[in-house]
């Protein structure tokens, strides 16, 4: 009987085609414009490690001036100075703990014609690589004992491998950055997080780096510091004592297995901060923090307010837009009224005809749909060509959405269709035949 209700659905469908067309088009204005905010929206709020969210929690110390605070809701500074997050590094208290900062750098490929050419980088250390999944195509990241000897090493991404060496496996061989030459111990294959959560300061939806060093190259003065940062003292003249100021620029992660883990490790903060006050340190009172991955996007608002209210503006239009279809189908419907009423008088039931009209409600709205698919696709390209790189990451269409588009539209096109299909359905047979 399906099959039999899709055939007198596609007869309908083209013997209306005016009215049909103008329905599929209101369902596909409004899941396009609801699913081209519903997607950004929803790569802004994914998790983007979600095997082991839980066990990695970023570290915030509250170093900051005794008078402010350094966030309006009394949270710590977003990074960690340069003597601490060292410190917490050297111990080695953690399962795994990455220190990381953001860094530039200008790269001299070989060769007469090749041009120098700078790349966005990070300074971080060995453990970044396996707490944060870092897939690898050739080599691997390097080891603790790199970061300990001051070893000048790089991670390449397969885009600057493949500009500056071809695309061939590069392990082994030297580059030449900032003037220094470093050896190549890895790879790694295209790696985009969405969001960009292990450093949100320098943007949540920014692309990944193209090189990664030890950070120690930083202290040393073998690559170029970036990134934000903020102060609340006076910073004493040379680089070194930018290193022992109080200033915050860097970021620190650690991996940790359970909630005892966690415990033990916030446990050690604390003794950290309070053996820190009697040097007149960290004057503020105890507010150490360890925030999972989900926890961290939170507090830093990754999904703006902006992001949340076009999602339920947009939302609102699939509304009015369903509203606009109930009342076309309510007049197709109603218009077979005599077409009804004849079909019930030769022994039709109420069922069957509810049935048949439903089905065509939901291929109007798979037809809507699939159309509102192609708007929604058209309304990410306008955003990645208004904001560029900004949300580069979130114009996407991928499985989920496209499933989620699809049911949407059939379902809430179903829902546009019951009150219509009751009332037609609730014709009585006796008065379409007098009228006739």
């Amino acid at each position: 009987m399906f099959l039999y209700y899709l055939k007198l659905a596609r007869i309908s469908i083209i013997k209306h085609w005016g009215m049909s067309a103008l329905m599929i088009v209101a369902i596909a204005l409004g899941i396009g414009a609801s699913m081209t905010t519903v997607t950004v929206t929803y790569l802004m709020s994914a998790n983007p490690i979600p095997h082991k969210s839980d066990n990695l929690y970023y570290v915030q110390l509250d170093s900051w001036d005794v008078n402010n605070p350094a966030n309006d809701d009394g949270s710590p500074p977003d990074q960690v100075t340069y003597r601490d997050g060292l410190y917490l590094f050297m111990q080695q208290k953690a399962y795994r703990q990455s220190i990381q900062a953001q860094a530039n750098a200008v790269i001299e490929p070989e060769g007469k014609d090749a041009l120098p050419f700078q790349v966005s980088a990070r300074a971080n250390s060995a453990d970044f690589f396996s707490m944060f999944d870092v897939p690898f195509i050739y080599g691997s990241g390097w080891d603790h004992q790199a970061d300990l000897s001051k070893e000048q090493v790089v991670v390449l991404s397969r885009e600057t491998n493949d500009r500056v060496f071809g695309g061939e496996n590069s392990v082994g061989r030297s580059i030449k950055i900032a003037g220094n030459f470093f050896k190549v111990v890895g790879v790694i294959d295209t790696w985009q997080p969405v969001p960009r959560f292990y450093d949100i300061t320098t943007g949540a939806f920014n692309e990944s780096e193209e090189i990664f060093v030890p950070f120690s190259m930083i202290a040393e003065e073998k690559i170029g510091r970036s990134g934000n940062t903020n102060c609340w003292k006076n910073v004493g003249d040379g680089f070194q004592a930018f290193l022992d100021s109080e200033c915050v620029w860097l970021q620190f992660w650690v991996e940790l297995n359970n909630e005892q883990e966690k415990q033990e490790y916030l446990s050690f903060l604390n003794a950290y901060v309070e053996q820190q006050k009697s040097f007149g340190r960290f004057e503020r009172p105890l507010n150490n923090r360890l925030s999972n991955v989900m926890e961290w996007l939170e507090q830093q608002q990754v999904v703006a307010d902006d992001a949340l209210m076009m999602t339920a503006m947009s939302l609102m239009f699939l509304i009015v837009c369903l509203l606009n279809t109930v009342g076309l189908l309510l007049a197709k419907f109603l218009s077979k009224s005599s077409e009804i009423g004849l079909r019930q008088a030769l022994g039709a039931s109420r069922r069957t005809l509810f049935a048949q009209y439903l089905v065509e409600s939901g291929c109007i709205g798979l037809a809507g749909g699939l159309l509102g698919l192609f708007f929604a696709w058209l309304g990410l390209k306008g955003i990645d060509v208004l904001y560029g790189d900004m949300l580069r990451n979130l114009t996407s269409l991928d499985a989920t959405m496209v499933v989620a588009a699809i049911s949407l539209a059939i379902v809430t096109s179903l829902l546009a269709g019951l009150y219509p299909t009751w009332r037609a359905c609730n014709v009585q047979p006796s008065t379409q035949l007098k009228a006739q």
